[in-house]
């Protein structure tokens, strides 16, 4: 069985949100795979699906952003799953708008999401699949603030189709693993 992570903030004022990009991802794949409606066990939203012809958990931890490491180590640990097994699903400040980087291992970049990821499993060794959100100008907003507010009205607009390219990255990673989806994937815009 594969975990698939979206990593997220729980709570309705925060749903649509620049860092909850990974929840939208793992809402797509689980419509996408007609998967039961979730339920929520070891702090986190879990849902079995069919993926790809993998049998995959869909996980959403229902656990703050800089401590959602705590809910997937717990899952892992349950299912047995190893870190191999593990896709992360999570936005990306350091790549523009639409832009995909998938790969495995790394440091957390800043992200507050992968460092407990890091902390909690304790092994890098997960797949990655980094979705551009972009970095505001300089001086206009806190990165932080501009990654707890809303899509502009632009980036909603192209938002499904990159939320649909990222499910299909997951798909592609699950299918026939971290390099050939990184060949397919990496530095690609979204679908149009």
């Amino acid at each position: 069985m594969h975990l698939v992570v979206g990593l997220g903030n729980p709570g309705p004022e925060y749903r649509d949100n620049r860092h909850n990009l990974g929840f939208m991802v793992v809402d797509a794949l689980g419509a996408r795979a007609g998967g039961s409606s979730p339920r929520v066990k070891f702090g986190a939203e879990l849902s079995e699906v069919t993926l790809a012809g993998a049998r995959v958990l869909l996980c959403k931890p229902m656990e703050f952003m800089n401590v959602s490491g705590q809910s997937v180590a717990r899952v892992a640990g349950f299912w047995k799953i190893p870190v191999a097994d593990v896709v992360v699903v999570h936005d990306e400040l350091d790549l523009p708008f639409g832009r995909l980087k998938l790969g495995t291992g790394g440091g957390h970049g800043g992200h507050n999401g992968v460092r407990s990821m890091l902390a909690d499993l304790g092994d890098a060794g997960f797949a990655r699949v980094r979705v551009g959100v972009g970095r505001p100008a300089p001086g206009r907003q806190d990165p932080a603030d501009y990654l707890l507010s809303d899509f502009s009205r632009a980036e909603a607009k192209e938002l499904p189709a990159l939320i649909d390219t990222a499910a299909d990255a997951v798909e592609a990673i699950l299918k026939s693993g971290v390099t050939a989806a990184m060949n397919k994937f990496n530095g690609k815009a979204k679908s149009s």
